[in-house]
């Protein structure tokens, strides 16, 4: 319509597994109403960018006990960009249920491990992009302060920091290591979109809950 565009897809192996497709649709509903009802606060105005729901699921990983589905996108009600969505969606379809971040890691020594690895990534990167651009001086300080602060807030220890999450498979259908996804300004800037960190399976073991280790390698 004039006033708001929605486009959403879903990927075709969502509809082997309809309860995993309902959530999915759940979460493209909520991002709907969200967007529906900024529209009715413009009461009939038309805006000066027509607001937006753009939001794609895609499918990342289709195995027997493993099923994982990406959600990608934007709402735009005005402002200079639009908001991020992002959410992933692990799918055990013998158990047919959510793989959730607080039902993977056994005790608070676990997400301490995760954190330390994830910040070690994300501030080597940073420094790599410091280095690229050729920053230096008094510039590098600061940005290297803001960013390790953005980065620290970002992965502090507890399992709201690492809700998104992919499996990484290898070829028996393992998950061989965990990417975990953070949201534009969760430990970076917006300008620089979404950040992901992969942690092997190895390190992930010793803290994992036993009732998943079988899903990975090594377990």
């Amino acid at each position: 319509r004039p006033d708001y565009i929605v486009g959403i897809s879903y990927p075709k192996s969502a509809s082997q597994h309809p309860a995993l497709a309902r959530l999915l649709k759940a979460y493209a509903d909520a991002a709907r109403a969200d967007l529906m009802s900024a529209v009715g606060g413009l009461q009939g105005q038309k805006p000066a960018a027509p607001y937006d729901l753009s939001l794609q699921f895609s499918g990342l990983v289709d195995t027997p006990r493993v099923v994982a589905i990406a959600a990608d996108g934007s709402t735009y009600t005005g402002g200079a960009h639009g908001n991020p969505l992002v959410a992933r969606f692990v799918w055990l379809p013998q158990q047919q249920a959510l793989l959730k971040a607080d039902q993977l890691i056994a005790d608070a020594a676990g997400w301490q491990a995760i954190s330390d690895a994830s910040r070690e990534q994300l501030m080597t990167a940073l420094s790599q992009r410091l280095d690229a651009d050729e920053v230096e001086g008094a510039d590098r300080a600061a940005q290297l302060q803001a960013g390790s602060a953005m980065i620290d807030a970002g992965t502090a220890p507890q399992a709201a920091n690492f809700a998104q999450f992919e499996p990484v498979m290898n070829a028996e259908g393992q998950i061989r290591a965990i990417r975990f996804v953070f949201p534009p300004t969760q430990v970076a800037p917006y300008v620089e979109g979404t950040r992901t960190v992969e942690i092997p399976a190895r390190a992930l073991l010793p803290h994992i809950v036993p009732a998943y280790r079988s899903l990975f390698q090594g377990g």
